[in-house]
């Protein structure tokens, strides 16, 4: 289903809404439509949910830099972690988390800014949709995909600007504004066990409401919200809130309709839905962000200065655990029998050669590093592509991952690993023979290994409590010397966003 945005919707002065269809209301105004008009029929109100799901890759802050989710994964997921390598010792600041405490740096508040713009736009649907004239079922299955765009935003939030949850006194340390009204009234920050109380009621909500709809999501709308994105939305709220019990059972639903991708789709570039994807936004060149979407800063074929300067690299350490039987390996760029800048990791004349042989897709003035990625291109330039935002491959480690927590004998556990490695063909090889604590290294491996440049990396690091080691070259890695560094859990205010300045200065009831 391809996505013209022809018009633009305002709500509320402040609130975007875009049309993710070719049969927009015409006779709406470009640049305002008020909220009665929206909300008069299902049909209007569908616009509004599919201008939601544009917000999502829309660009920010009057930056060309902030693009949505993109900025997330890339900006807050992947620059600070632990497995992400690029040559950007310009961005040391963001990279080894020094603005986490810096209230008025626009790093501090983009995350801010953009998931509460989809919590407002969310609030207006929620408030409004009951008087919408249509059918009940549709009445139902736009607001259930409100209620998971809130819980999700809310969720991301509580990552970004909330203790782990084993520093937060059971829920008890304030956190964010919860915001459930469609106002922008001063109110004071709430612990995060009432945002995760409300993200589960959120959720549990939009269960009901599909069940009573009915809603199928159609052929060729990833982009939608459907019953399985709700239940993948709850597994990843719950994981992070340490309630393993609810993130087996929502990651085990997930996934139900989700069959792992086949070995040529996994090599097939990561920037088209497939049977795997439970979620993603819509990317084509009638929708593109330029040189400032994610691909355009990932994707190994982009024709982007952001990709053909700074190939972006999986660290060395990581790459090295990876089995030579597992495809994912063949994924990046081996240096081994080739000649490279140990230094810099530049590739010589023959490693430049062996890529581009393999990949004749990269452009002609592009530079080749050592272990560079070739798991993400681009369908068109200079870097467009539908974002993943959740596959079943991420249910399948929650699911473990909550079940070691719970029984860490648990014989399932090994099951599920070997059943997204082995039976998957990623790796026909693998099997599972650690236990205990060396099992749960196990899983964060393959964690690790699976989600790689999809923006899980920081955010992982952070939840396990595990700190960020990075190795330079004399150390074995391949990190340059200034983001080759150590951060502990408990430095850099235990990894957690501080409340931008822009929000308390406008809020006086945040102390």
């Amino acid at each position: 289903m391809k996505l013209n945005i022809l018009k633009y919707i305002t709500l509320s002065g402040v609130l975007l809404l875009t049309s993710c269809s070719d049969d927009f209301l015409e006779t709406a105004p470009t640049d305002s439509t008020g909220v009665e008009t929206v909300f008069e029929s299902t049909a209007n109100a569908k616009l509004a949910i599919n201008g939601i799901a544009r917000i999502m890759t829309n660009q920010h802050l009057g930056s060309q830099g902030f693009n949505g989710e993109g900025t997330i994964k890339m900006y807050y997921g992947n620059y600070p972690g632990n497995d992400f390598v690029v040559a950007l010792p310009g961005w040391a600041s963001i990279i080894n988390s020094d603005y986490h405490e810096n209230v008025t740096s626009v790093y501090n508040y983009y995350p801010w800014h953009y998931y509460y713009k989809l919590i407002a736009n969310a609030n207006e649907i929620i408030h409004n949709i009951d008087g919408s004239a249509g059918p009940q079922t549709e009445r139902d299955y736009i607001k259930a995909q409100a209620l998971t765009y809130r819980a999700y935003s809310y969720t991301m939030l509580s990552q970004i600007y909330g203790n782990r949850w084993s520093d937060s006194n059971n829920g008890a340390t304030k956190a964010l504004v919860l915001r459930l009204e469609p106002t922008n009234d001063p109110m004071p920050l709430a612990s995060l066990g009432d945002v995760y109380a409300q993200i589960y009621v959120d959720l549990d909500l939009a269960l009901s409401l599909f069940d009573a709809s009915g809603y199928t999501r159609p052929a060729g709308t990833n982009f939608e919200i459907d019953k399985s994105v709700t239940h993948a939305v709850y597994a990843r709220a719950a994981i992070t809130r340490e309630d393993y019990p609810k993130a087996m059972t929502h990651a085990e639903a997930a996934r139900v309709n989700h069959a792992l991708m086949s070995v040529s789709e996994y090599k097939a570039g990561f920037s088209n839905p497939n049977k795997e994807w439970i979620w993603s936004s819509y990317g084509a060149l009638d929708e593109t962000l330029y040189f400032y979407s994610y691909f355009a800063y990932m994707a190994y074929n982009s024709s982007a200065s952001a990709v053909r300067t700074y190939p972006k690299r999986i660290s060395k350490e990581l790459y090295d655990q990876i089995p030579d039987t597992d495809i994912r390996k063949d994924l990046f760029l081996n240096p081994e029998g080739f000649s490279f800048n140990a230094a810099t990791g530049a590739a010589g004349a023959d490693l430049i050669s062996n890529a581009r042989s393999r990949y004749p897709e990269i452009k002609s003035n592009a530079t080749i590093f050592a272990h560079m990625q070739f798991k993400v291109d681009a369908n068109d330039m200079p870097g467009v592509g539908n974002l993943n935002h959740f596959r079943s491959s991420e249910m399948y480690l929650i699911e473990a991952e909550a079940r070691y927590f719970i029984n860490s004998q648990d014989p399932r556990i090994a099951e599920l690993l070997e059943e997204l490695t082995a039976s998957s063909g990623r790796d026909p090889d693998y099997t599972v023979t650690a236990t205990g604590s060396d099992l749960l290294t196990e899983i964060k491996k393959y964690r690790a290994i699976e989600l790689w440049g999809e923006g899980f990396d920081w955010f992982d690091y952070k939840r396990w409590n595990d700190p960020i080691v990075r190795h330079g070259v004399d150390d074995g890695g391949n990190f340059l010397p200034s983001l080759a560094v150590t951060i502990g859990p408990d430095e850099k205010n235990k990894w957690t966003w501080k409340t931008p300045q822009r929000e308390t200065d406008n809020n006086e009831l945040i102390d």
